[in-house]
């Protein structure tokens, strides 16, 4: 097929079509993969639904890390120990004091 020889209007009918063939082959590869998860899961004895629910409530989404360190000044000023350093933080290290002194 030599597609220098098509319209504008044929060429995007081309890709409308090629646009909906690659969403029906990716909800079919979805649908085989699903199922063939589901024949793994049944071989060891589990429901697919059953392993992907568990999973589901084991991660903890949204918890932050609790704050490790504290500004003496400032008690609302606090820090994990992760990411970039607080003003606060930068300043006391550049004045030779150490992290174990703002340890919460």
């Amino acid at each position: 097929m030599n597609l220098d020889t098509l319209s504008r209007k044929e060429l995007l009918s081309m890709r409308d079509a090629v646009e909906a063939a690659l969403e029906t082959l990716e909800t079919r590869r979805k649908s085989e993969a699903r199922k063939a998860a589901a024949a793994i899961a049944a071989e060891h004895g589990f429901d697919l639904e059953e392993l992907l629910s568990a999973e589901k409530k084991t991660k903890k989404k949204g918890q932050k890390n609790p704050p490790k360190y504290r500004n003496p000044a400032d008690a609302s000023q606090t820090w994990t120990g992760r990411g970039r350093q607080p003003g606060w933080i930068k300043e006391a290290l550049a004045d030779n004091k150490s992290l174990d002194a703002f340890e919460i």
